[in-house]
């Protein structure tokens, strides 16, 4: 589930507006500053996009268009996949997800899957390191420490 405001407006925003393909939408930097959202600056990752034969929401090359968009990324590393005999929320629940989706998702992400390097750490860092003290009583664990956070909004609007 998405908020509603969420989802109109990325409704708007790529499908009615066009922002997306039109190289137009602009999103908040974490800084705060406006930035186009590049998808053709994307390099150094995989790209692997799911679409339903039988689809009845999303339109057949909705997902594809992305290979399209994103150019950064070398085409061995891009593969497409439609699922024969799926609709929209099939390709993500029940058998032919189980059966057919899934094994293909997590083989691509396996085939992906860089490990993560570190950067050496100073001589001053490596000397000033202590290790943390332990803790020896447990926190208690409020039902609100546990509920799961919600998605952060962002604004998708354009600057005038």
């Amino acid at each position: 589930d998405m908020d509603a405001d969420y989802y109109l407006e990325t409704i708007r925003t790529v499908f009615q507006e066009f922002d997306l393909v039109n190289g137009t939408w602009e999103v908040k930097s974490p800084e705060g500053a406006q930035e186009l959202v590049r998808p053709q600056d994307i390099r150094s990752t995989g790209l692997l996009t799911i679409e339903g034969e039988l689809d009845d929401i999303s339109g057949a090359g909705q997902t594809r268009a992305a290979h399209d968009l994103c150019t950064g990324i070398v085409s061995e590393e891009q593969r497409h996949l439609e699922v024969k005999g799926a609709g929209h929320y099939g390709i993500f629940s029940g058998r032919r997800w189980r059966e057919k989706v899934y094994p293909q998702v997590t083989a691509f992400i396996l085939e992906h899957d860089q490990p993560q390097t570190r950067a050496p750490q100073s001589v001053l860092a490596q000397e000033d390191a202590t290790p943390a003290p332990s803790r020896t009583k447990k926190r208690a664990t409020s039902a609100a420490a546990r509920k799961t956070a919600s998605r952060p909004r962002t604004s998708a609007r354009k600057s005038s």
